[in-house]
């Protein structure tokens, strides 16, 4: 059972929720020169791409003196020719973020950042979308609006307000559902899965360097319609 659709936009939108690191262009503060460097990354509830970045990194400068930027993630890995793999440039304004969520957000996927995320130069950046490139291999080309890869999650205040209590509750009391997601219903190996993040079109895990998203069969709002979706899902898993 695999979920997510092969058009170009649920495609991207799939895989900005997998991702877990990513080329960040921005222009260089002296020069203006392009910049490419790498990021790890997670996402924040609407799907907009979340990193956690120094003040002392050359990016960040570039950042600072010139926030529009783009970041290129791929699924390309593994692939002789890796050019026929899915890749989406994503392009838009960086922002500092600096609210519990996101921090939340963030360790989650990448718990070993815990050891430097507090240090004072240290700060969460999201990058505003407004548009993206998305490329599945020869000949699938798609230029993507903002609409096209972002969660509208207006309707899902008490859902995301929840998430933290989800993510602990899923990961202490339902490992072994959480396992039968990745391996039964995305058909990855069995591996330490964790349930890191969900918002109301899906949830995210995540299992050492491998980053899934597994959609929702409806729209969730509430952590009442999770917790039912999230049965739901491990019956069907189960079967």
């Amino acid at each position: 059972m695999r979920t997510n659709s092969q058009t170009p936009g649920p495609w991207s939108r799939a895989i900005l929720r997998r991702a877990l690191k990513a080329s960040l262009a921005t222009s260089h503060h002296e020069t203006g020169m392009p910049y490419a460097s790498l990021v790890t990354i997670a996402t924040m509830p609407d799907g907009a791409p979340l990193t956690l970045i120094s003040t002392l990194a050359e990016h960040t400068k570039n950042i600072l003196a010139n926030p529009r930027a783009s970041l290129l993630l791929d699924e390309t890995g593994g692939l002789g020719d890796p050019l026929e793999g899915a890749r989406v440039s994503v392009c838009g304004t960086m922002e500092k973020v600096d609210i519990p969520s996101a921090r939340a957000r963030f360790l989650n996927r990448h718990p070993s950042a815990a050891r430097y995320a507090d240090f004072d130069d240290f700060d969460f950046y999201t990058l505003k979308i407004e548009g993206a490139h998305f490329v599945g291999g020869f000949g699938r080309i798609s230029d993507l609006t903002a609409n096209d890869l972002t969660t509208d999650t207006s309707d899902a205040a008490q859902l995301m307000a929840a998430e933290a209590e989800i993510v602990a509750h899923m990961n202490a009391d339902h490992a072994g559902a959480v396992a039968l997601y990745a391996t039964k219903l995305l058909g990855a190996p069995a591996g330490d899965w964790r349930f890191v993040s969900c918002d109301p079109e899906g949830c995210d895990l995540v299992a050492g360097e491998t980053g899934l998203r597994l959609d929702f069969p409806h729209r969730v709002k509430t952590s009442q319609e999770a917790r039912i979706t999230l049965a739901e899902l491990a019956k069907t898993a189960r079967s």
